[in-house]
């Protein structure tokens, strides 16, 4: 019998009274099953609301029988060995973070997660793992963060990752593998949201550069401290994703081996470029018609075994190997070649290619191709990069003027009249093109006041007569506009300083 049933059988029995008819119920409903029982918390662990830690206790197999209300698990620095599918006795609904750091687990059994569902969070980190097999992580469609840094992973088996459809940033650093997992992102059971890849400290030695020139737009990729061998392929990539400002080349310029004096070792810009600086080209086709696109400061002929790259909209590709199902070609010499220009290639394009220098902040090795109307595709790409921008300039111009229409309306029927007669008869203090008549108290006693209040009177304009004797009452002027322009992080900004009219003399 439950442990809660024994003690309200206990706490009901007192001096041979009866049961009480709610107890009786309850009693019921748990033999029956409807009540969940909570599982005390072991004595090698603390537990503390939402969170159990059995972190340093020396486990050697997993704790049977935990808690099911826990979010956060932490069964790091142990002796564990495996995890297996019934670690756990039942569904862990609430857990959404998982640590098994710092074991010495070389199995996990398919399925293993399956009564964690909800997971966002699972570290595996420094353990002796060695293969991912097939659905090595059933069950874990939520999983955003994936931690293995610091095991001995060598191979990853298609499928290991079919059912981590949610997972954003997988950590792979300090293992031991020698081929780029390309599969991650080509493959169609790799995970489709991912976006962080750290493969760092490994033992890479190659890299599929068209594939990555593809993959980096959308993706941080770190492959700092891998024994990368030097080549103009992987040379020309380096040099792109420094122009490009790559956060996982620039904040670790120093860990890439393939620098510096590496470009001139291996010979990839002999005669085969210029020291022009790289401007951006534009160009326009009809569609269906051919196009041909010179790779920017690229002289001809090229050098033999010199690769160029192209980064399209879509995809990369390259002079030795092309898609003869596709409309795109790069030829030997470096140009890109439009077989019958559709609609849908307007965009940029750009030639990636070992220079042998960094690129200068003015320089692009940009190609615009627009195809068709250059209007509407030009507008469209304006349209796509600014719309936010668009929106944020609308609405404060809105702003704007309904603020300006409130002070309006304050100043006409909120402000009291200030309006006095001069000597000559004319208005002193009221505006030449805008005078607020004030109520004169004559009018009040005589009976011929019509309206309370003030009234707002616009004057025509009129016309110069040298014997009108009256004089005009001065247009407000800007006695002293000061303007500064400040340029600071691509932002303007200007002041300017107005003095009152009202205080003139």
């Amino acid at each position: 019998m439950h442990a809660v049933a024994s003690q309200l059988l206990g706490r009901t029995n007192v001096g041979g009274s009866c049961c009480n008819p709610a107890v009786e119920a309850m009693l019921l409903l748990l033999c029956l099953g409807f009540i969940p029982t909570v599982a005390p918390c072991p004595p090698y662990c603390l537990c503390a609301s939402d969170i159990i830690s059995c972190s340093g206790s020396n486990l050697s197999a997993l704790p049977f029988g935990l808690p099911s209300y826990a979010t956060r698990l932490d069964l790091s620095h142990n002796a564990l060995r495996a995890v297996h599918v019934d670690w756990v006795s039942q569904p862990f609904h609430w857990l959404t973070t998982l640590v098994l750091s710092w074991n010495s687990i070389s199995q996990i059994e398919v399925a293993a997660f399956i009564l964690t569902p909800h997971l966002l969070h699972l570290d595996l980190s420094s353990n002796q793992l060695r293969v991912l097999n097939s659905s090595i992580f059933t069950g874990l469609t939520e999983l955003k963060e994936l931690l293995l840094i610091g095991n001995q992973i060598a191979q990853i088996m298609p499928g290991a990752f079919s059912d981590v459809n949610s997972l954003q940033r997988l950590y792979l650093s300090v293992n031991s593998l020698t081929t780029f997992p390309l599969g991650l992102f080509e493959d169609p059971g790799g995970p489709p949201n991912l976006t962080f890849l750290d493969l760092s400290h490994n033992r890479l030695s190659k890299l599929p550069i068209q594939s990555l020139l593809s993959v980096s737009r959308h993706a941080v990729i770190y492959l700092q401290e891998n024994p990368l061998l030097c080549d103009c392929a992987l040379i020309a990539l380096l040099e792109y994703w420094l122009w490009k400002q790559y956060r996982p080349l620039v904040d670790f310029q120093g860990e890439y081996q393939c620098r510096g004096t590496a470009v001139r070792e291996v010979k990839c810009t002999h005669g085969g470029l210029s020291d022009v600086p790289l401007v951006a080209e534009n160009y326009q086709v009809e569609p269906g018609e051919w196009l041909r696109v010179p790779c920017p400061g690229l002289k001809l002929p090229v050098q033999e075994g010199l690769i160029v790259f192209w980064v399209t909209p879509k995809t990369a590709v390259n002079s030795t190997a092309g898609d003869p199902s596709s409309h795109l070609s790069v030829l030997p010499n470096g140009t890109l070649e439009f077989q019958g220009a559709l609609m849908e290639d307007s965009g940029i394009y750009e030639c990636v290619v070992a220079r042998g220098r960094y690129y200068d902040l003015e320089e692009s090795p940009e190609a615009r191709v627009m195809v068709g109307n250059s209007t509407i595709s030009s507008t469209t790409s304006l349209a796509r990069r600014s719309s936010s921008e668009h929106f944020n300039t609308a609405f404060t111009t809105l702003a704007s003027c309904v603020i300006s229409i409130i002070l309006v309306l304050l100043y006409l029927y909120l402000t009291p009249c200030q309006c006095r007669e001069s000597r000559g008869g004319g208005s002193r203090g009221c505006g030449a093109r805008a005078i607020i008549l004030c109520s004169d108290p004559r009018e009040v006693e005589s009976g011929q006041r019509r309206a309370n209040g003030k009234r707002v009177v616009f004057l025509e304009p009129q016309a110069d007569d040298s014997d009108i004797s009256v004089p005009k009452t001065p247009v407000m002027t800007l006695d002293h506009v000061s303007t500064e322009g400040i340029l600071k992080n691509g932002s303007r900004t200007v002041g300017h300083t107005l003095t009152d009219p009202t205080h003139m003399t």
